[in-house]
């Protein structure tokens, strides 16, 4: 590439040399043949600069970290938050310290979602706001906002296991039908191969993105770490890559050394928002938001604003 500039430099500069040298031959007046001096020195410069914005205008690799499952423990979940980089919070409805670590989060200016219960094949506890295949489309969907409600600050949404619900067309369809009333994304967790949630939010215009690595389901450093450079790696390769991990103490401690050596590594962090604005850079996700929302997110906005 540095090659291929400098051919492409070296030709505008024979170029400029030979116009300006008809410019001294030619029989106009000296006043003439400045002023079209100037010209050429204009289209020269632009014409280089355009060469170095799109030199430096690469898109450096970039991962984003959710970090699933925020609301059970607290002192994790505060080191995590204390953290100085923009990791996107995904919290629990109801859980002992959902509310506080969201304030805490809010006030450090992380990213908030919520971590929606959904039915797994192992047939692991949902807890408050779990949503099952056998609920009836009222149901469910009354289900789901009564946790969007709990989650303050929120702009995104990913399920929290879900390995049976997100198969199924039909609650995939309740589900992002009142997704698509709220100026909310999706992330898919992907916890099945089978999973149709990030097509079915396509069909209804949300904005979403799927998870790439797991880090932590091994909770062991070295295994923590062979994931994070699988990431790195697929950043490297497609420009983008989503992990999620999870507050366990080994995930804390490895994140807290590794994510301060990415800018050694020519790294970057970002948002789920800001990676989604990357992977789609012709469009505004405020404004891809903005479609999304009716009355009844402003009543939730304003139930939040009054408590």
């Amino acid at each position: 590439m540095i090659l291929a500039l400098k051919t492409h430099l070296i030709w505008k500069v024979h170029h400029f040399k030979m116009l300006f040298q008809f410019l001294l031959s030619s029989n106009t007046s000296t006043l003439k043949n400045l002023l079209r001096f100037k010209v050429l020195v204009c289209i020269f410069l632009s014409c280089g600069l355009s060469v170095h914005i799109k030199a430096d205008t690469k898109q450096t690799p970039t991962i984003a970290i959710i970090i699933d499952d925020m609301g059970h423990s607290y002192d994790q979940g505060v080191e995590l938050i204390n953290l100085p980089f923009p990791l996107t919070l995904s919290f629990l409805p109801e859980r002992p310290y959902t509310k506080k670590l969201i304030e805490m989060a809010n006030f450090h200016k992380k990213e908030i979602m919520l971590h929606a219960p959904m039915q797994n094949s192992m047939g692991f506890g949902l807890g408050f706001g779990g949503l099952k295949k056998e609920m009836n489309e009222a149901t469910l969907k009354k289900t789901l906002i009564e946790s969007l409600q709990k989650i303050h600050y929120m702009v995104g949404i990913n399920n929290h296991m879900g390995s049976v619900l997100t198969t199924d067309p039909r609650a995939m369809k309740w589900v992002m039908e009142t997704i698509s009333q709220y100026p909310f994304y999706f992330v898919d967790s992907r916890t099945s191969s089978k999973s149709v949630a990030a097509n079915m939010a396509s069909e209804f215009n949300i904005p979403n993105l799927s998870r790439d690595i797991f880090l932590d389901h091994i909770q062991d450093r070295e295994f923590i770490q062979t994931q994070f450079l699988k990431l790195i790696a697929l950043a490297e390769k497609n420009g983008t890559a989503i992990a999620i991990g999870h507050p366990h103490p080994e995930t804390v401690e490895y994140l807290s050394w590794a994510l301060s050596k990415l800018d050694e590594k020519g790294i970057s962090i970002a948002t789920i928002s800001s990676l989604w604005q990357i992977r789609h850079p012709q469009k505004d996700i405020q404004k891809e938001l903005a479609k999304l929302p009716n009355q009844r997110f402003k009543q939730v906005r304003l139930a939040h604003n009054s408590q």
